[in-house]
């Protein structure tokens, strides 16, 4: 099988993650009245999933360094079908909470091992156009995923969500056993994980510069996903409909600038790739902030924008971690998630504490000062980089 088809194929292994965060938050309701339990429940399913999808990032990337890529994945998605088959006959919130908890420690292995593998098979601007490929994979995910939720459903009862999910998990399993090969190279020797690992990743300049930034992106990105609906509403009076538009232009264009973002590495540096979608990113949430009590049409271009930017900046983070670490580059990729994911954790909880305190305004506010600061940080260390270096 060519190596393009692999990309494809372990990439759908960690579209999947994204893709189940969300895929029932259109029919949350139904599912609370169907179990006839309390909102804050129902919506700790999702929490749980984030969290554990999480912290699993910490576990799969030593994992995959030291035990390989092939098994540690098979084995992550078989866990995630098993789980998804668990929550198909949930009978009550408190084992659907189990089974999801389950269903993330399980797909956490998609994004490690897909990352991974694109660097054990791919170099130059080809590795640079396979994490874009990537990427596009993982945007795509939160954006199918309501919509599939919502068709499925209005249809069936919501249990056919999680049958779709089994269904689904199932062909990406059989495909990856079938057509991947152990992708390891036979002379990086299986050393032992230590926790110093870790610690050296974070203390590496590159390292740790791409990693406060999937950070801070995803912390900005999901201010947008928690307070935007609010901005439609009470400014706007959109319907549920008209709010989900808004959602999906922005979330279409991250999958646009991560196919963008995987073609043009080759054509500038890396570094200035990086810095420049930053800054970017800073005055697309400036013009948020400027134009979202003016009109619908601007908002949406000052959304679209921070998603094009952000989509941009992302294969390139990537494809520099696994040139960056290379022995160690699955534990490298595992700590980025992680981060990212505590990114979405605190987004909303920061948000919310700011926002009984100074409303949208110091929200959004906040978090392009943020956003700022680290992209001046990020500067700095630029300045400071060897040249011939690959790394910002």
């Amino acid at each position: 099988m060519n190596r393009t088809a692999i990309v494809y194929l372990v990439s759908l292994a960690a579209f999947l993650g994204p893709f189940t965060q969300t895929i029932y938050t259109p029919i949350l309701p139904e599912v609370t009245k169907d179990f006839g339990t309390s909102s804050f429940l129902v919506n700790l399913t999702i929490s749980i999933f984030t969290f554990f999808l999480a912290l699993m990032q910490m576990v799969y990337g030593p994992l995959t360094d030291t035990k390989g890529r092939r098994n540690v994945l098979l084995v992550g998605v078989f866990l995630y079908i098993t789980a998804s088959l668990g929550c198909f006959f949930s009978n009550s919130i408190y084992f659907l909470l189990v089974f999801r908890a389950l269903q993330a420690v399980g797909i956490a292995a998609g994004s490690v091992v897909a990352a991974t593998v694109i660097g054990d098979l791919f170099e130059g601007n080809a590795r640079g156009k396979a994490m874009g490929t990537f990427q596009m994979m993982v945007s795509l995910g939160p954006v199918v995923g309501p919509i599939v939720g919502g068709f499925l459903g209005g249809r069936f009862n919501f249990h056919s969500v999680f049958l779709a999910l089994v269904l689904v998990g199932l062909l990406i399993w059989i495909g990856n056993f079938i057509f991947l090969q152990e992708t390891k190279p036979e002379k990086q020797s299986a050393k032992s994980f230590r926790l110093r690992d870790f610690i050296t990743i974070l203390r590496h300049r590159t390292g740790l510069s791409i990693i406060l930034l999937g950070f801070i992106q995803y912390y900005a990105m999901y201010n947008f996903l928690v307070f935007l609906p609010g901005i439609l509403t009470e400014r706007y009076g959109l319907s549920a409909e008209e709010k989900g538009i808004a959602y999906l232009a922005m979330s279409c264009m991250i999958v646009v600038g991560s196919f963008i973002g995987g073609r043009i590495q080759g054509h500038w540096e890396d570094r200035h790739i990086i810095l420049a979608t930053s800054y970017l990113n800073v005055a697309s949430i400036l013009l948020f902030l400027i134009v979202s009590r003016i009109s619908i049409p601007l908002l949406l271009i000052s959304i679209m924008l921070f998603g094009l930017f952000l989509g941009t900046s992302l294969p390139v983070q990537t494809t520099l971690l696994t040139y960056v670490f290379q022995a160690n580059r699955s534990t490298a990729i595992g700590v980025y998630n992680f981060f990212r994911y505590m990114g979405m954790a605190f987004g909303p909880m920061i948000g919310s504490l700011l926002f009984s305190l100074g409303g949208y305004a110091l929200v959004y506010g906040f978090a392009d000062i943020v956003f700022l600061v680290f992209s001046l940080l990020l500067t700095a260390r630029v300045m400071r980089m060897n040249r011939h270096t690959p790394s910002v």
